[in-house]
């Protein structure tokens, strides 16, 4: 039977690669505090950032206490963080168990944080009334979040969605989580920085390298994105072969979930149209010209960095923890 808050108050709490939000949700779903942290190094001290966002959050709001907290990497059904490799491959983390013991009489639940944004999305943004979506969001890595008729796939152990992790090129670059040629080396923001160095140490895009000081080692994603938006012809042509990267992962996921929508988050996303319209492009070659399947939506995501932390209270209300 699933436990309901009962003053409809909750605590949701997104942990990222540079930063940690917590938010206080009201039962109409509407922010009513918020308080945000640095993301420190080392496993002890984000539990420790953790317990200080849901410390002073609960006390303006002491009534809160139930708490979902996001984290970034594979988390098993009792609440422990196995492996996280964009968070300095912090593995056998009991997320629950310590915040549980920091925080008595809170109830704590931990899910994945693409899980809470995709979630989030659902009840308040992009997806809302769409019972069939994967959320894609890329940052740093990729994360995935599956909704399929109506709830959260969360798999077997909960380790569902790991999309950054599918092998697209078996003999491409290493990744953090250990194998070869995933999804995200290609997909993410440090995709599309390994993509731009590789153009400008060849001598060329110029003006990418330029926003780079000058250094074609120092190109970062936000400097072809840069050159791009001002119309520089080898930045968008640097942006297009990331678009076919993008493309290609979704048209896997799409022959394997069937969605009626995809949600694009993260940094990413901010580029707007010089992402999404070739990212369209792309996908329609892959999977609707050859397969002949119905027009899948492909569609920012709205809420922005609050997304997990929404999604997160949100399923702290719902939890049966």
């Amino acid at each position: 039977m699933t436990a309901e808050s009962t003053t409809g108050i909750t605590i949701g709490v997104d942990v990222g690669g540079t930063k940690c939000l917590g938010v206080v949700v009201g039962a109409d779903g509407g922010i009513v505090a918020e308080h945000r942290v640095p993301t420190p190094a080392g496993p002890d001290e984000v539990i420790d950032a953790i317990a200080e966002i849901i410390g002073e959050l609960q006390r303006g709001a002491p009534e809160a206490t139930r708490v979902c907290v996001g984290a970034p990497g594979l988390i098993d059904r009792d609440g422990v963080l196995r492996f996280a490799p964009n968070l300095g491959a912090a593995a056998e983390v009991p997320v629950r168990a310590e915040l549980a013991q920091r925080l008595p009489g809170t109830t704590i639940v931990v899910e994945n944080d693409a899980n809470c944004a995709a979630w989030g999305e659902r009840v308040a943004g992009a997806c809302q009334g769409v019972d069939d979506v994967v959320m894609v969001t890329l940052g740093t890595g990729i994360g995935g979040g599956i909704i399929l008729g109506g709830a959260l796939f969360r798999g077997h152990n909960g380790f569902a969605g790991e999309i950054g992790h599918v092998v697209v090129d078996p003999n491409g670059p290493f990744c953090p989580c250990g194998q070869r040629g995933c999804w995200e080396r290609y997909a993410s923001g440090s995709g599309l920085g390994w993509l731009g160095r590789e153009v400008a140490v060849a001598g060329q895009a110029a003006r990418v390298v330029q926003l780079a000081g000058g250094d074609p080692e120092a190109v970062r994603g936000e400097h072809v994105t840069r050159a791009a938006a001002e119309g520089d012809a080898q930045a968008l042509a640097v942006m297009d072969r990331f678009a076919w990267w993008v493309a290609l992962g979704l048209a896997n996921l799409a022959n394997t979930f069937d969605p009626a929508r995809f949600v694009l988050g993260g940094g990413l996303v901010e580029a707007g149209p010089l992402l999404l319209d070739p990212v369209s492009r792309h996908f329609l070659d892959l999977v609707e010209a050859a397969t002949h399947r119905p027009p899948i939506d492909i569609v920012a995501a709205t809420l922005g960095e609050r997304a997990g932390a929404i999604g997160a209270a949100d399923l702290a209300r719902r939890s049966s923890a």
